[in-house]
């Protein structure tokens, strides 16, 4: 079974949507949750789940080994659910093809630093897009340019507001996140 560990910085409803999912399967579990800000409601969910959940800093993740130690004995893949820092290059580099986002547009549009949760949403929103939708790809070294494992997409109207797209996203993230997970998981075992 393989184990997997999240980086979160916000409410955590993906981390919870992916710890229930892989609590049902043999494929892998969520063994610890990293997060980044102290006042994350991730913290409540991972105590109520009972699963490990670790608070660290920059010169943590950036300036010292502490994070990549963690993650050398914890995890055979990491996912960034809602976790808004720029992965350092030797955690990268320690897990090729083994680091998974998901970002709530269609890559390439919407993507880069800044452009994360409602910006993403106002940006659409405010460009009249008629569709948009989530995008789940593997981590590089620049902010949304590693390659592309799967897309959904949703439709949007006139009427469509930020909160309104934030909440289709929303159900495309719950819907999808953990099972392409787990098809990226299966097809690294195969």
């Amino acid at each position: 079974m393989k184990r997997i560990v999240v980086f979160a910085s916000g409410s955590g409803s993906n981390a919870e949507n992916i710890i229930n999912f892989f609590n049902h399967t043999k494929t892998a579990k969520v063994t610890k949750v990293l997060c980044n800000n102290e006042r994350a409601k991730v913290f409540d969910r991972c105590k109520r789940l009972n699963i490990s959940a670790l608070l660290f800093n920059k010169v943590d993740f950036v300036a010292s080994d502490v994070v990549l130690n963690i993650l050398k004995k914890e995890a055979d893949f990491i996912i960034l659910a809602g976790f808004l820092w720029k992965i350092p290059i030797k955690i990268i580099e320690a897990f090729p093809d083994k680091i998974i986002n998901i970002h709530p547009a269609l890559l390439p549009k919407y993507g880069g630093k800044g452009m994360y949760g409602m910006h993403v949403h106002k940006a659409v929103a405010a460009n009249k897009e008629s569709e948009t939708g989530i995008t789940i790809h593997y981590v590089n070294e620049n902010y949304d340019e590693g390659a592309i494992i799967f897309q959904a997409k949703t439709t949007l109207n006139n009427d469509d507001t930020p909160q309104t797209i934030a909440d289709k996203i929303h159900n495309l993230e719950q819907q999808y996140f953990p099972k392409v997970i787990e098809e990226v998981i299966l097809s690294k075992n195969a």
